[in-house]
């Protein structure tokens, strides 16, 4: 689904030319002795996306701690895509031969045709993990690199200078939203993937585009309303429920009266639109503003 993730500089002289950094998509929250920052991530990126704004190594310089959805260790724990794997297993020796219509199928069977996938392997898997799958795989043809996602570079960065870095959310609870979803929606899912496979070019870089410019207001209405519109249940687990979760860590942060500012950094879906932690800050009361 292209709900979960700019275009390549072609020319004779393309590597004579610097593209301008990101707009990034940061705010500042403040009460009256702390302050946070939110950044919203991109979880797949290109080498031209960096270095990053000045604002944004502001901030990193600024806060005393930074936080993500899953703290680095977890993230990046052999443990984890064991989990997720364990977690996306249909069970019960069945395979998706058995749980997929047929004309379904069929399409899933030429896309492991014509990407040279091991079929036998991935059939064991739910529709909601294969999905992912086919995601990754697009993504990584077209230049998007997981490695060079946000996420994953502030990670090593803050690595490197020793800053204190935690997560949101634990493994398992982060799993448990992914492996949500119900029969039908997982169908859905699978299918949309698979229509997308086709031009994926399109969206993703529509996507990355109104990321690159900071576009709020256009990112959510490209991930958030589709969404909410097509997959309502889906939306409220994967972003509302755990937007609601996230709150009272995030604002404990706020009301610690010692000094002790911090960067978040999560998927850019979550801090946007009417159910987003920009908004719901604001309307706690906190100071918000758009760092440019």
């Amino acid at each position: 689904m292209k709900t979960i993730f700019v275009a390549v500089l072609l020319g004779l002289c393309s590597a004579c030319v610097q593209a301008a950094p990101p707009k990034p998509l940061l705010w500042k929250v403040s009460d009256a002795d702390n302050h946070i920052y939110l950044l919203g991530s991109f979880h797949a990126l290109k080498p031209d996306d960096y270095p990053l704004a000045p604002s944004v190594d502001a901030a990193i310089t600024d806060a005393e701690k930074v936080v993500f959805e899953l703290s680095p260790a977890e993230l990046r724990s052999p443990e984890l895509p064991v989990k997720m794997a364990q977690a996306a297993l249909i069970g019960n020796d069945q395979t998706l031969q058995q749980t997929l219509p047929a004309p379904l199928m069929g399409e899933l069977q030429s896309y492991f045709d014509k990407n040279a996938m091991p079929a036998s392997y991935f059939v064991k898997f739910q529709p909601w993990f294969v999905s992912l799958i086919i995601s990754v795989t697009e993504m990584q043809k077209i230049g998007y690199d997981p490695k060079l996602g946000l996420d994953q570079q502030l990670m090593d960065r803050i690595g490197a200078i020793g800053k204190p870095a935690s997560g949101l959310e634990t493994a398992d609870e982060q799993v448990a939203a992914l492996s949500s979803m119900t029969p039908t929606e997982q169908q859905l899912a699978l299918q949309e993937a698979l229509d997308e496979a086709a031009d994926f070019r399109t969206q993703m870089d529509a996507l990355h585009t109104e990321w690159r410019a900071g576009n709020a207001d256009a990112l959510f209405a490209r991930m958030g309303t589709e969404l909410k519109q097509r997959y309502p249940a889906l939306y409220k687990r994967i972003d509302v429920d755990r937007n609601q979760a996230w709150l009272p860590k995030i604002r404990a942060m706020l009301d610690n009266e010692k000094r002790d500012d911090s960067l978040i950094v999560v998927g850019s879906l979550h801090l946007l639109g009417p159910d987003g932690l920009v908004a719901k800050l604001t309307a706690a009361g906190y100071r918000v503003e758009r760092v440019n």
